[in-house]
């Protein structure tokens, strides 16, 4: 899939919308070969997706040796409104804690107590992070009115094509 392609699917009302959310499904190759899909908090800086993780995170191993990745970042409801990506990782270890994990957890509404003893708790706790870096390079958005899977949209071509027959 071309960038322009990438970034057209991004730029849709319902995207942005998906992209706007915190929290996300992201699938790797584990180091034994098995794959994972695990939730993590999310946040989309306009080009890219930011994950933040603790410096000693079991995914990291694995994502130096493979950093393909899938995500998936929809809703509850029915039809589910679904965005999925794929790209590679990039890992960036830094110093004290990322902007990106500040933002993420933002979202949880807290009084202003609360949010001073957590960013409190965060400070003690992390003496740094990993920032999980994607760049999109495919994306795809289902929505189940406009959009469908690839394989219904395959059957549904079938199933006029039998039908014209």
């Amino acid at each position: 899939m071309n960038q322009s392609a990438v970034d057209e699917v991004l730029s849709r009302p319902l995207s942005q919308e998906l992209l706007a959310r915190d929290l996300a499904r992201m699938a790797f190759v584990a180091l034994d070969g098995t794959p994972r899909a695990i939730p993590i908090g999310i946040t989309w800086n306009g080009s890219q997706i930011v994950m933040c993780t603790a410096k000693n995170a079991r995914k990291l191993p694995a994502l130096r040796r493979n950093p393909a990745v899938a995500l998936t970042i929809d809703t509850e409801a029915h039809p589910p409104k679904v965005l999925l990506i794929r790209g590679q990782a990039e890992l960036d270890v830094v110093d004290g804690i990322p902007e990106e994990y500040m933002q993420w957890n933002g979202t949880y509404e807290m009084t202003p107590e609360q949010r001073a003893e957590w960013e409190a708790g965060v400070q003690a706790l992390y003496d740094g992070m990993v920032r999980i870096v994607v760049k999109p390079t495919w994306a795809k958005l289902i929505d189940f009115e406009t959009t469908l899977p690839t394989a219904i949209e395959e059957l549904m071509r079938q199933q006029k094509q039998r039908q014209r027959a």
